[in-house]
């Protein structure tokens, strides 16, 4: 059992190297040649991999540059979860947003060219956006049950409310972020934002 385990590990370590290496190799073409001057066959070509390698790896372009979507989704969900019941809302989901902007300062000159890129692709800027379209329904149920309220009452307009105000929180900080000279960390700027929206 033991053994196997290691063997999964490995494997999921190897995955996860090649899952990056693609993933700067895709950046890398975008930034040179631009997001829509830059094709999955291009990208392919430049990794030594095929079109069906590259798909078991990614589901689009935009996957490879914007991270995977599902499994962020996944990860902010379990941080939220950690948070205490007795907790405001809004604290929880700043706290468990600050996992991912934690993630994006950890590599912060590829998180600057995503953020270049998106300036200049709309249908990537889009890509992201729909990012938070995909989260929402899976951050609802958690946040419906710390408001109290049912999960599956639609009339209620708080959760997605909160969830999509935090999501634009979080994009507004890395904007700031990514302008030459910003004294502050994300984080900072995670918080100033939260903030001037709880205030």
């Amino acid at each position: 059992m033991v053994r196997q385990s290691g063997q999964g590990g490995a494997r999921e370590r190897a995955r996860r190297a090649m899952r990056a290496q693609i993933s700067q190799i895709a950046l890398d073409l975008c930034v040179e040649a631009g997001y829509d001057g830059t094709t999955v066959e291009q990208i392919c070509a430049a990794a030594d991999i095929s079109r069906t390698t590259f798909f078991r790896y990614f589901a689009s372009k935009d996957d490879a540059l914007l991270g995977d979507v599902d499994s962020i989704g996944l990860e902010l969900l379990e941080a939220l979860r950690e948070r205490p019941d007795e907790e405001p809302v809004w604290h929880s989901l700043r706290h468990a947003l600050g996992a991912l902007i934690r993630g994006y300062a950890s590599d912060p000159d590829r998180t600057r060219q995503v953020i270049t890129l998106m300036d200049s692709a709309p249908s990537l800027a889009a890509a992201h956006l729909g990012k938070h379209a995909r989260w929402s329904p899976l951050l609802r149920p958690e946040v419906s049950r710390r408001l109290r309220i049912d999960p599956d009452d639609r009339s209620d307009p708080r959760p997605h409310a909160l969830i999509s105000s935090a999501l634009s929180c979080a994009d507004a900080a890395l904007a700031a972020w990514s302008v030459p000279g910003t004294p502050d960390t994300i984080d900072e700027l995670l918080a100033h934002a939260m903030t001037a929206i709880a205030q």
